[in-house]
C-alpha cells in the first residue's frame, strides 16, 4: 500500500467513524452511565468487528454476505436485544457509593465484548462503508497480505483515536454530574440513547 492510499483510507474512515452512529451512541451512553472503567471490552470488540468487515471487503464482501446473510441477521438482533437490556439496566440503576465503587465482574466484561461485537457487525453504516465506499478508495483486488496488514494497523490507529476520544469527552461530561439527581437524569438519557441505537440498527436493515 502506498502512503497516499493509507492516508486517504485513514482520513475517510476518521470522518465516517466520527459521525455518531449506533456504536458510538451506545459507547457514550455507557460511559455517561457507568464511567469508562468497563468499556474497554466493548471498544476492542468494535475494532475486531471492523477488522472482520475490512477482511470481508478485501476477500469479496458480496459473496460472503450472501452466503452468511442469515448469520448477520441473527448477530444484529442479538446485539439489539443486549442494547435494550443495557438501556433497561441504566434506566433502573441506583446512584450510591456502593454501586458506584463496585467493579465489573467477569461476566459483565464478556457481555460488553459481545455487545460491542454484535453492534458493530450489525451496524448498517459500517456495512455500507466497507461494501460501497471502500472499493472506491482502494483497489481491493490488488491488496496483498502485507497490504491487508497495513490497512488493519491504519484502521486500529484511526478508530482508537476516534473511539477513545469519545470516551474521554464522555468521561469529562460525567465528572460534571455531582448530584444523585443529575446522575439519574444522565442514566435515563443514556438509556434512551442506548435504546435509540438499537432502534437505529433495526430500522436501517
Amino acid at each position: 500500500m502506498t502512503l497516499s492510499s493509507l492516508l486517504l483510507y485513514a482520513g475517510t474512515l476518521f470522518l465516517v467513524a466520527s459521525v455518531p452512529g449506533p456504536s458510538i451512541t451506545a459507547l457514550v451512553a455507557r460511559v455517561l452511565s457507568r464511567g469508562s472503567r468497563d468499556v474497554l471490552p466493548f471498544v476492542v470488540a468494535m475494532w475486531l468487528g471492523e477488522a472482520i468487515w475490512l477482511s470481508l471487503a478485501i476477500g469479496g464482501l458480496s459473496v460472503v454476505a450472501s452466503a452468511f446473510a442469515s448469520v448477520f441477521v441473527v448477530i444484529k438482533w442479538l446485539g439489539c436485544a443486549y442494547l435494550v437490556y443495557l438501556a433497561y439496566r441504566m434506566w433502573t440503576s441506583r446512584h450510591d457509593d456502593e454501586v458506584e465503587q463496585s467493579l465489573p465482574n467477569r461476566a459483565s466484561g464478556i457481555g460488553m465484548f459481545l455487545a460491542g461485537f454484535a453492534v458493530t457487525m450489525g451496524n448498517p453504516k459500517i456495512m455500507l462503508f466497507y461494501a460501497a465506499l471502500l472499493p472506491t478508495l482502494i483497489d481491493l483486488g490488488s491488496v496483498t497480505t502485507i497490504g491487508w496488514f497495513e490497512l488493519l494497523i491504519t484502521m486500529v490507529i484511526t478508530l482508537a483515536t476516534v473511539d477513545l476520544g469519545w470516551v474521554f469527552f464522555a468521561s469529562k461530561a460525567r465528572r460534571l454530574l455531582q448530584s444523585a439527581r443529575a446522575v439519574r437524569i444522565a442514566n435515563r438519557a443514556g438509556a434512551v440513547a442506548m435504546a435509540g441505537a438499537a432502534a437505529a440498527i433495526v430500522s436501517k436493515s
